[in-house]
């Protein structure tokens, strides 16, 4: 089987060309028929383009967002539909619900603030395909080489690290071997639809932060206030404090068998 991935050399990206080997690379500024043309023999189409999201969000940032993610999967479905391509697996974002409370993939609204628009927009655009699509919305995902937890380790090996704010928003996190995995399932068992891929045990920001002392033999003692990370960045800090409670059960119901379904077995297989 070949596959087609938009940004192949992301943190997700890496990991899917190690299982996933026979794959061609599409680049954001590539035109519709130069996609075209890259998808001859192409089986499967992973859609993971999109800018950096925890940055500090001004206007123009907000533009590039949007374009990286929005216009780019336009153009991508565009070279899709005129393709022998079989299935498409584009990539969105637990940010698509509201703060606050617990969902689950049968819920059918969005949140109200800008990530929220972002993947509805993102979302419609990879709908608009007319292959068999599955949109999977990734939370945080972690893995030793890279996303949240490589930006996290440094101050918490070193004894700095702490909670965020009061520490009481929800996490939910998946390992980057169980997110490969999530796309080989949903190859296999031709699978359409939204899709969370988050573990099934999700943890308070408190509970992630001390797990993560505890398999680093470190002290979490030092609580960064929601202020510092508001004054870093701006409106894109409610990605690192908002609360995000959200449950795979789509994805369970489909017969998938987590490896790594709670946060201590996670961390223990990164960091062991």
């Amino acid at each position: 089987m070949k596959v087609a991935i938009t940004g192949a050399s992301g943190f997700v990206g890496s990991h899917l060309t190690k299982t996933f080997t026979d794959f061609v690379s599409i680049h954001r500024n590539d035109t519709e028929d130069e996609i075209l043309a890259k998808l001859q023999g192409v089986d499967v189409v992973f859609n993971l383009a999109g800018a950096p999201i925890i940055k500090k969000w001004s206007e123009s940032y907000k533009k590039i967002l949007i374009s990286s993610r929005v216009d780019t999967t336009k153009t991508l479905v565009n070279a899709i539909n005129r393709s022998e391509v079989k299935q498409l697996i584009s990539t969105s974002a637990i940010g698509a619900y509201p703060d606050n409370a617990a969902f689950d993939e049968y819920f059918e609204g969005y949140g109200d603030d800008f990530l929220a628009s972002l993947t509805q927009m993102w979302e419609a655009e990879a709908l608009a395909c007319n292959k068999p699509t599955a949109i999977i919305r990734f939370g945080v995902i972690l893995g030793h080489d890279g996303g949240a937890l490589a930006q996290m380790l440094p101050p918490f090996k070193l004894g700095l690290g702490g909670i965020i704010g009061n520490g009481k928003m929800m996490t939910s996190w998946i390992d980057v071997d169980d997110l490969v995995r999530i796309y080989a399932h949903v190859i296999e068992n031709e699978l359409t639809g939204t899709f969370n891929a988050t573990a099934p045990e999700p943890v308070s920001n408190y509970d992630f932060t001390k797990a993560l002392g505890k398999v680093l033999n470190r002290p979490t003692i030092f609580p960064l206030p929601e202020f510092v990370l508001k004054l870093l960045f701006g409106e894109g800090s409610t990605v690192l404090t908002g609360s995000k409670e959200v449950y795979p059960k789509a994805l369970l119901e489909s017969g998938f068998k987590f490896h790594y379904p709670d946060i201590d077995s996670s961390f223990s297989h990164i960091l062991s």
